[in-house]
């Protein structure tokens, strides 16, 4: 795994707050045959754009909904938008509800090494200077180099992946599946998880601690640089351009990765697999569930990484004979 694919990671992360960073949209950085690149990519791509869907089979409906666990004023206008379809829902889905959160934070107590190392610790695993610059880049996030020391390394890549511009509202509530649960609640629409609490947890740190090593040391960017990402990240996001997100990650990977390019894809394509693929394919016996349990129409809420692609959510009911129409977001 590679930290460019992290980038795109935030997409499932807790809360952080846009407005206190500055960045640039990456995507208008490319070079005329990276450009060429892109757009040869995305014509690849079922399903490249667009933040609502509207799936039906035999008179059952499911809305889904791309979200960013991130937030960002520009986000009033779609909930707002959002509101009456999930107050009228029979249900609403979420990776995670407060349930969840719950239990994740019992589990998080009862088992640090969730999140934490046992054995040794990262300055003894890694080279000095590599070290150095990662206990340097933790303290800009104000993390305490005795505490980076300790991480699990995925964990360590996923904190140093968000720029220290939104370190301080990391643990927020303002994404958008945080405040459309919230309008769940207050109209009494009962909500379910689309996955385990722990799921994300068991797929990292099922990865080889060499592989974990190596996706820390090669990840390491400076404040602009994430920032960039960051700023690239939410303009995608309000462009309903999902797909745009991952062939971008992986444009700029090539670009800033040693390895030769179809190393640098074949490393994405193996994280996609894992993080993305085998998730939506259990996630749609659930969505089919749901929406069998109720008259109403059910609305599902995940990050927006999930839609697109061969093996997005969204192709996946195409193939289970559902109608897809695009809605406004």
């Amino acid at each position: 795994m590679v930290r460019p694919f992290l980038f795109s990671l935030l997409l499932l992360l807790p809360a952080a707050l846009h407005a206190a960073c500055e960045g640039s949209d990456l995507r208008l950085s490319l070079t005329p045959s990276e450009q060429a690149e892109r757009d040869r990519m995305l014509a690849e791509v079922p399903y490249p754009e667009g933040n609502h869907w509207r799936a039906e089979k035999e008179g059952k409906v499911i809305h889904l909904v791309g979200t960013m666990h991130l937030g960002d004023a520009r986000m009033d206008a779609p909930l707002a938008r959002l509101t009456p379809l999930v107050q009228d829902a029979g249900m609403l889905l979420l990776e995670m509800t407060r349930a969840e959160e719950t239990q994740l934070q019992k589990a998080l107590a009862e088992d640090p090494t969730m999140l934490t190392l046992t054995g040794p610790t990262l300055p003894e695993m890694l080279p000095e200077d590599a070290w150095q610059t990662l206990a340097k880049a933790a303290k800009d996030r104000g993390i305490p180099d005795v505490m980076a020391a300790k991480f699990q390394p995925w964990y360590l890549s996923m904190m140093l992946a968000t720029p220290p511009c939104a370190m301080a509202q990391l643990q927020g509530k303002s994404g958008l599946d945080m405040k459309l649960q919230e309008v769940a609640r207050e109209a009494q629409v009962p909500t379910r998880a689309l996955e385990p609490f722990d799921t994300v947890f068991r797929l990292f740190n099922a990865e080889p601690i060499e592989d974990q090593l190596q996706m820390l040391r090669t990840g390491i960017v400076d404040t602009d640089t994430a920032e960039d990402q960051f700023a690239t990240l939410f303009d995608a996001y309000f462009d309903e351009s999902h797909a745009d997100t991952w062939v971008i990650s992986r444009l700029i990977a090539r670009r800033a990765l040693p390895e030769a390019p179809e190393d640098v894809d074949a490393m994405m394509e193996e994280t996609e697999a894992q993080l993305l693929t085998a998730r939506n394919e259990a996630w749609i016996p659930v969505l089919k569930q749901a929406s069998a349990e109720t008259d109403a129409p059910v609305v599902a809420a995940f990050g927006a990484a999930h839609l697109s692609g061969t093996d997005g959510i969204l192709n996946l009911l195409a193939d289970e004979g559902y109608t897809l129409t695009r809605e406004t977001f």
